[in-house]
């Protein structure tokens, strides 16, 4: 039997999720959860995922018929989500909004100084810190310090791809969706089958503390970056049919 929750904001962590889901809370349409990251499907504690309850997942929304969603932006990047995710219902829409991966791994490494969980630079978070990237419960990733891995997109919509058809999935920019909100808003709505939304005002959302004094990142490291994702950069543009957006910092 489809699960309840049938759709998710998936992806990416940096990449507009909050602004999203701020706009669809406001539709009267759909049903977002209370909180907006579940960490369901990529919780590796306190699951058991041979034999999954998903009751507490479903408990976080009411009972009514309004379609429900979520939003949890490591679920394109963790080992293992989306699989759990289509097992849960293989009828989820799932959208998926990207940044420019540049402009994203400083925005993540921002975050992550700022809370105090990261105290290396941003030149060395990107190259040695790298070797950082390997927590136990999945092998090669890592929740904190995965500035540069998260941005490596064509793996991840590949793997996507596999699992849920290219009609149940939606790419957007987040570029777009700051520019043009009303227009992005309106696909979203239109690729959930809800009502279009009036009189959409642009907002900006922000989660966690902001860090002073580090505008832009050093230009040596944007160059290093830049090549790195340029092959990925475009097997992505070719997957999604989506251009890559400028570096905003």
């Amino acid at each position: 039997m489809a699960g309840r929750v049938g759709f998710l904001i998936a992806g990416v962590q940096k990449g507009g999720t909050t602004a999203l889901y701020d706009y669809l809370c406001d539709h009267p349409d759909l049903e977002m959860s209370p909180v907006k990251e579940p960490h369901f499907f990529d919780d590796e504690a306190g699951v058991d995922w041979a034999c999954p309850d998903y009751g507490p997942y479903e408990a976080q929304f009411s009972g009514d018929g309004r379609l429900k969603g979520e939003a949890t932006p490591i679920y394109t990047y963790w080992p293992g989500a989306l699989e759990r995710a289509r097992a849960y219902n293989p009828a989820l829409r799932l959208i998926v909004l990207f940044r420019d991966p540049v402009a994203r791994a400083w925005s993540h490494w921002r975050m992550e100084t700022a809370r105090g969980a990261e105290s290396l630079p941003f030149e060395i978070c990107i190259a040695a810190g790298r070797s950082r990237v390997d927590d136990p419960a999945a092998p090669g990733c890592h929740r904190v310090y995965s500035y540069v891995e998260r941005g490596f997109y064509a793996p991840q919509v590949r793997r996507l791809l596999t699992l849920f058809p290219r009609t149940q999935c939606l790419f957007l920019r987040s570029a777009d969706l700051r520019t043009r909100p009303e227009t992005i808003l309106a696909g979203v709505c239109d690729f959930l089958g809800a009502p279009r939304m009036a009189d959409v005002e642009a907002r900006f959302s922000h989660v966690g503390p902001r860090l002073a004094g580090t505008g832009s990142p050093p230009e040596a490291a944007v160059q290093q970056l830049r090549a790195l994702y340029e092959a990925d950069q475009a097997a992505w543009a070719a997957l999604t049919g989506l251009t890559p957006e400028s570096p905003e910092f």
